[in-house]
């Protein structure tokens, strides 16, 4: 396919306005004529499709009223033929594959170029697939061999995964340096080192990478 069919309705579901206007501006490029539906939370996404036919649903991983786990689920079971495209700034190569196995069609970086947007999206409605160089280079590996890439979580210290728990359930920093008996500025320190070795920018993007790797 050359081109986006006329008909092709999109929701683009992310927190971020201004990542939803530049997604939605790259895609009306490749189609003016493109149907392209907002919404900022899980619990809009669920209305949305229920109330309107769509043939593709472009969604970012954290945002509030729910988790990518259950919006796939939601989806898989209400409307099985929507194709699902996950809209990340994660790690492609420690996340992709978890949510093309939760059922996700495929994954694409928000780092990515307006020509790879073209790319997935394309790829997306012909086959309902996209798959970049670097998650076919993972499913062989793991084909091969079963390797899949390593826990991000190996990379904090013991300290560091403790306090990574405490921030999932909701605790401020006061009532952490409390509990574990040091000061609040060492809580923050230790918070600041465990996001950046994650790669992460946010508590609820912490939650959902606990959730999947079961920490």
């Amino acid at each position: 396919m050359n081109d986006l069919q006329l008909i092709v309705r999109i929701v683009v579901a992310d927190d971020l306005g201004i990542v939803r206007m530049g997604l939605v501006q790259t895609v009306k490029r490749l189609s003016p004529d493109a149907v392209i539906s907002e919404v900022e939370d899980y619990k809009s996404l669920y209305k949305i499709i229920l109330k309107e036919e769509f043939d593709l649903a472009i969604m970012d991983v954290n945002m509030p009223n729910g988790t990518v786990q259950e919006a796939i689920h939601y989806i898989k079971i209400h409307k099985p033929e929507l194709k699902i495209l996950i809209f990340s700034s994660q790690d492609e190569e420690l996340y992709a594959m978890r949510y093309l196995k939760m059922g996700a069609g495929g994954y694409l970086s928000k780092q990515s170029s307006p020509e790879i947007v073209k790319a997935a999206v394309t790829a997306m409605l012909d086959k309902g697939r996209y798959f970049s160089d670097n998650v076919k280079e993972a499913m062989f590996l793991e084909s091969l061999t079963g390797a899949t890439k390593d826990s991000p979580f190996e990379a904090l210290s013991d300290r560091e995964l403790q306090i990574a728990n405490k921030l999932a359930e909701g605790l401020p920093l006061k009532e952490i340096s409390n509990q574990l008996n040091i000061h609040s500025s060492t809580v923050s320190t230790y918070k600041n080192r465990l996001f950046e070795k994650l790669k992460i920018r946010s508590v609820p993007e912490l939650v959902e990478i606990l959730r999947l790797y079961n920490k």
